[in-house]
């Protein structure tokens, strides 16, 4: 039997009545720690490759220290950008209906989150690819 959008066991029924308020907290909650992670993995590509080059040619050293600065603003970013999506939140009633206004903007701002930390991670890999 198919599951249609008025049946109380469809996915569209659970996404619709799961708060709106915690899609917010889990797009923020990606953002910063997918960004933080992209950072992690950037300065970790990074200072592996600056400890081989200053092996050989030490005075480069503290040029290059500027690509792990980078990889630092990727964290940054993502801190910065969840401070702004934290201030987006308001207060959602707590019924069981939400209205579509309320929906709209979790569901706006777990995108953002998602969108900001996976393009973070993305960041901290291409580093030095």
């Amino acid at each position: 039997m198919a599951a249609t959008f008025g049946d109380s066991s469809s996915w569209s029924t659970a996404l619709v009545k799961i708060s709106p308020y915690t899609f917010s907290a889990v797009g923020i909650a990606i953002a910063i720690g997918v960004s933080v992670l992209g950072a992690a993995w950037g300065i970790y590509i990074t200072g592996s490759s600056l400890i081989g080059a200053a092996i050989k040619a030490p005075r480069i050293t503290s040029k290059n220290l500027i690509s792990v600065i980078f990889c630092e603003a990727v964290a940054i970013y993502g801190v910065i950008v969840a401070i702004i999506l934290q201030t987006k939140l308001e207060s959602v009633p707590s019924s069981q209906i939400y209205e579509p206004e309320s929906l709209r903007a979790g569901y706006a701002i777990f995108a953002s989150g998602i969108i900001v930390g996976f393009a973070n991670l993305v960041c901290g890999y291409c580093v030095l690819e």
